[in-house]
């Protein structure tokens, strides 16, 4: 494929067309901060916390779905970009109910992370406190939606590596929930295979191991991205 050459924070870049410019500055060795991205699993760009500032554009790109072209210029730690992006951290933690203090997935968890990468020490909005509940019905898993920031990332593993389409989106705005079977309780489902790899992806303690203790809960999501490179490489070997 042809090579595209942009400039990433002043500096020139050689990128391979179709590849995106989350791929392309990584590569450059400029971190890009990410949330809804997984290694393995298709972008949504939903949780906008890989924007990007286009010089001569107003609108922030995200990174993770934005492909490279010629003469592209981005700042990808701007001013704009940082206070962006820790506005929507702090949106996150407004939006839902986030105790780190007593959760299982404390000091392993990567909205935790985030916040302190972007250097949140407080939240400036008003928060939501909705009336989420929690699933304990499957035998081996529970999904608190107190948790959840709706990343999707569950839903993108079940359907593109397990092949299970347990998991979706149901609801509009505030309400919107990930839910298995079309709203059934997880332990109702009869095409979850109860493989985990929701629970690996899922980058809080929304989706967990039953019986964890607080701070007991750590995650491999690396592991979707493993399991997908060995399938394509079998699938070339045959």
């Amino acid at each position: 494929m042809a090579d595209k050459t942009l400039t990433i924070n002043g500096q020139v870049v050689q990128a391979q067309e179709g590849q995106t410019l989350l791929q392309a500055a990584r590569e450059a060795g400029f971190p890009i901060p990410t949330l809804c991205h997984l290694e393995g699993l298709s972008d949504p760009g939903s949780c906008r916390v890989c924007m990007v500032e286009q010089t001569g554009s107003s609108r922030l790109l995200p990174a993770c779905t934005t492909r490279v072209s010629d003469h592209l210029v981005i700042e990808t730690n701007s001013k704009r970009v940082r206070e962006e992006r820790r506005k929507v951290v702090e949106l996150l933690f407004a939006e839902r109910n986030h105790v780190c203090a007593v959760c299982v997935a404390c000091g392993h968890c990567e909205l935790q992370d985030l916040a302190i990468e972007v250097g949140m020490d407080h939240v400036r909005f008003d928060y939501d406190h909705p009336d989420c509940k929690i699933d304990l019905s499957h035998h081996l898993y529970g999904i608190d939606h107190n948790r959840c920031v709706l990343c999707t990332r569950c839903v993108r593993a079940c359907d593109e590596v397990e092949g299970a389409h347990t998991w979706d989106v149901a609801g509009w705005g505030k309400e919107t929930r990930v839910v298995t079977d079309h709203g059934q309780p997880w332990g109702n489902s009869e095409t979850c295979t109860s493989c985990g790899k929701c629970v690996q992806a899922c980058p809080t303690a929304a989706i967990f191991i039953k019986g964890m203790t607080v701070a007991e809960s750590r995650k491999h999501p690396a592991e979707i991205g493993f399991l997908v490179k060995s399938r394509e490489h079998l699938h070339c070997q045959d």
